[in-house]
Formats: C-alpha cells, structure tokens, sequence
C-alpha cells in the first residue's frame, strides 16, 4: 500500500463488515415489514424467524474478522462511546424478544422484537457515521440511508416471500412502495452532499451501484408493483420480481460502499523539515 496525500482504501473493513449492514439491515427491515402486516399474516413465526436469522447471520459474518474471538465479548464494555456496543445490545435484546415470542406464542413480544430492529438498523447507520476518517462514511445523511435502506430490503424480502407464499396483501405491498421511496429520496440527499465532501474515486465506484438503485431497485419495482394491482394474474410473479430487485439492488448498493468506497482523505504536510536549517 502507498500512502501520501491521495486518499487511499481503507482495508480493515471487508466483505464480512459489509455482511453484516447487508443482512443485518434486511432482517431488521423484514421484523419491521411483518410488524406492519402482521394483521393479515399467516405463519407469522416463520417472518420472525427469517428476521432473526438473517441479522444473527450478519453478526456472525463480522465476528469472523476479529483475530481473536474470544475477544468477542469486549464489544459490550463501552455503550457509553460505542455505536458497536450499543448495536450488540439492542441485538442481545432483540433475540430475547423474538425467541420469547417464538417459544410462547405472544406476537406482542414479536412486535417488540420489530421496534428494537429499528434501533438495530438505526445503529449500524451511526456506526458508519462515527467512522470520522471516511468521508464516504461521516456524511451525517449516511445514516438515513443505512435505515431506509435497510426496510425497504426487508420489505422487499417480505413481498417476494409472501408471494412465493400466495399470501400478498395490500399493506404489505404499500409498506414496500414506502420504504422504496424513503430510500431512493435518502440516497438522493446522500449522494448529494457527498459531491465535495468525498474522493472522486469513491464516487465513481458509488455512482453505478446508485443508478441501479435508482432504476432496477425503485422504478421497476414500483412500475411491477402497480402492475401487479392492476392484473391479479400477474400479482405473484410482480411481487417476486419487485421484491428481489429492491433487495438485490440495495445489497450491491452497501456492499460497495463498505468495501469499495471507502477511502480516507489522505493526507498532508504543509511544512516539510529541511535538512541543515533550524
């Protein structure tokens, strides 16, 4: 590696971080699309499972990158500086209640586990905002678009599975289309500040990953969904396509500004020592 004053790619964080926003965020956002819905649910403990699942997968997928994994338990020492600590204990929290739920039967305590995966996903947002040396990571509008993102992934995610299940029903769908659009405005806003504040290379990689967001993660998937409404025969395969789309999309989306993206701001010396002066 070659440092100097060119922003150079951070490498500490790799495809196992990003594993952890990609499924973390789409579990979360899956508990919270159930939550919405969950009138008209059936099979409501398999959402709640798939939910968990995939966030204990994330978490699972960022704990191989430590050296030593016993080391594990020190992320829950410092809630009172740490994004990472307090992220583990809304985790911790989470599997309590959605285990609860699941072992006695209570969707109340199945609604509680979706209101702590909004606090999950809200972490993960300020864990990258509180990484001060990407300026990829520090724009203060990252974290709306981790959160946003992160629904409208789960509510894809519920969409395509609760048409596989033949079970798809209008407020999930208007979950979906909410959540599609919260995201596409967040990254819009994103994007915007990012333009002199990030490496022109950062953007470059980030620009391809957005306009597919843009197209293949919103507007088809809003134009499959309305189709959908419109022809009852192709509500199942609409809802499959528009699901998977906003999910795959938003995927490519954070796993290049995980491992892709970020780059620091370099560095500079404005005054350089010379050799045989005082």
């Amino acid at each position: 590696m070659s440092f100097g004053p060119r922003p150079w790619q951070q490498l500490h964080w790799d495809e196992r971080a990003a594993a952890n926003f990609i499924l973390g965020g789409t579990g979360a956002g899956l508990l919270v699309a159930w939550a919405v819905s969950a009138a008209v649910t059936p099979v409501w403990q398999a959402y709640l499972l798939a939910g968990m699942a995939s966030i204990g997968l994330g978490l699972g997928a960022v704990w191989l990158e430590i050296g030593r994994k016993l080391r594990a338990i020190n992320v829950f020492f410092h809630p009172q500086t740490s994004w990472m600590t307090r992220e583990a204990m809304v985790a911790v929290l989470l599997f309590g209640s959605g285990l609860a739920a699941l072992a006695f039967g209570l969707r109340a305590l199945g609604f509680v586990a979706a209101l702590l995966a909004l606090g999950f996903v809200y972490c993960q947002g300020r864990i990258l905002h509180a990484s001060k040396g990407i300026p990829a990571w520090r724009e203060p509008s990252v974290t709306a678009f981790i959160v946003t993102t992160g629904l409208a992934e789960g509510a894809g995610a519920f969409l395509a599975a609760s048409a596989v299940a033949g079970s798809a029903h209008r407020a999930g769908l208007a979950f979906f289309a909410l959540a599609a659009v919260a995201r596409v405005l967040a990254w819009s806003r994103y994007r915007a500040r990012l333009e002199h504040g990030a490496s022109r290379r950062a953007l470059e990689v980030l620009d391809p990953a957005g306009r597919m967001l843009v197209q293949l993660g919103t507007i088809v998937p809003l134009v499959l969904a309305v189709a959908g409404l419109a022809f009852s025969e192709f509500a199942a395969p609409a809802g499959i396509f528009a699901g998977l789309l906003a999910l795959g999309t938003g995927w490519a989306l954070k796993f290049v500004l995980v491992t892709r993206a970020a780059f620091n701001q370099g560095f500079s010396l404005p005054k350089l020592p010379v050799r045989g002066s005082r």
